[in-house]
């Protein structure tokens, strides 16, 4: 393995990009300004654009590793600063949800699946030894950009429609950054990286180094069982995500709204540590372990949660959003991970963009929380329903084997 010493300058470029594109999930800041404004909007409609959002976060991604065979990541930055400006444009003048989910949630969601794809699998050949670690730096970064891009907004955002500017200037924003580092983003060459050393194999004996191409891919009962967790898991981590902010208020409702934006800007602080600790100890203690870290760690978090609804706890609250952080980080670089050391790194843009595939189902997660939220009038239900989805899931990621030859 050769690799050329300036892939740092890249991971860091790629972590810029990640950063920026992590709006996808600010949306639980986001959303209090537009619902404070249209008081008619239910928590479902608002939450169904946070589902449209992340399908098409799933379908921008899958564009995206089908587009790297015949276009370069340079192109695909570009066309995702254009569908960011137009996205937020649209947002911007939204008087119904429709076009708030068309806005937001179709422009933006695809936007970033396209980003994320293009990034992930472009500075991810740059790691071909440290496959989790790279992972996890990324998506801290993109955990990390919510947090930013959610107190950005709430600085920018006032009373009343103030959200139309703010969607405006972040549209601008974000045009300007994909523009910008586009110039920077491109494939290794072959004098800088020849995949002679595969040292992932090392770190994971269990795994099979085949390169599957994605129909193959699609029988192997590995990818479904891991598909089933990954779907689980997404599908709390979502939930929690989409309710944070209603969270924080059922326990605390006199708080005041900085304070509310901080604890659930909590989620992505921690979210992109686990990002980082998750992935590097996949490449250490491999899959398996990792995951059942992965599902100690969030169902215990989400029981804090409960107890802390239950006896109004502040700081039993603060300590379950910050374990939940960590616990949910683990999902996207062991995703990642998996897609290139179970099935190999020759179609590993298109196979990654198919195993987050799975969001299309977990983005309901949002979605179902929000009608247990109309139903019931408290997020308790909401809280039961996501601790019964990593409870299941954690069953069937411990059955998942490496791939059969």
């Amino acid at each position: 393995m050769k690799i050329d010493t300036n892939r740092w300058l890249y991971a860091g470029v790629g972590s810029v990009v990640m950063l920026f594109s992590g709006l996808i999930y600010a949306w639980s800041t986001i959303a209090r300004p537009i619902a404070a404004f249209y008081p008619n909007w239910t928590s479902g409609q608002l939450s169904l654009t946070f589902t449209i959002c992340m399908i098409s976060f799933c379908f921008g991604g899958l564009y995206g590793g089908l587009s790297l065979k015949k276009r370069s990541a340079k192109a695909n930055l570009i066309t995702t600063a254009f569908l960011f400006l137009i996205g937020f444009t649209i947002a911007s003048r939204s008087q119904t949800f429709i076009q708030l989910y068309i806005g937001y949630g179709i422009f933006c969601g695809f936007a970033t699946g396209l980003c994320y794809t293009t990034t992930m699998a472009t500075i991810g050949k740059y790691f071909p030894d440290k496959p989790g670690f790279i992972s996890g730096v990324l998506l801290m970064s993109f955990g990390m950009g919510s947090f930013i891009i959610g107190k950005v907004y709430q600085a920018l955002t006032g009373p009343g429609d103030a959200f139309r500017q703010s969607f405006v200037a972040l549209g601008i924003i974000l045009f300007v950054v994909m523009v910008v580092t586009s110039f920077f983003m491109r494939n290794p060459t072959s004098e800088e990286f020849k995949d002679d050393d595969p040292v992932e194999k090392k770190a994971n004996p269990d795994v099979d180094m085949r390169d599957f191409a994605p129909k193959d891919m699609l029988k192997q009962p590995s990818f479904w069982l891991f598909a089933i967790w990954s779907i689980l898991i997404g599908s709390a981590g979502l939930a929690f995500i989409a309710q944070a902010s209603g969270i924080v208020l059922e326990v605390t409702p006199n708080m005041p709204a900085g304070n509310v934006s901080s604890i659930v800007g909590l989620i992505s602080i921690f979210n992109g540590i686990g990002r980082v600790i998750m992935g590097s100890m996949y490449d250490k203690i491999g899959r398996q372990k990792t995951m059942l870290i992965i599902d100690v760690v969030f169902l215990s978090a989400i029981l804090c949660l409960i107890l802390a609804m239950t006896i109004k706890s502040s700081v039993i609250l603060v300590g379950g959003f910050i374990v939940s952080g960590l616990g949910y980080g683990g999902l996207t670089p062991t995703n990642s991970a998996f897609a290139g050391d179970y099935f190999g790194r020759v179609h590993y843009p298109i196979n990654l963009s198919i195993v987050n595939m799975t969001l299309l189902v977990s983005s309901f997660g949002g979605t179902i929380a929000g009608i247990i939220f109309d139903m019931s009038g408290s997020y308790f239900g909401s809280l039961i329903f996501m601790a019964a989805c990593i409870a299941v899931g954690s069953i069937f990621g411990f059955v998942v084997r490496k791939p059969s030859i």
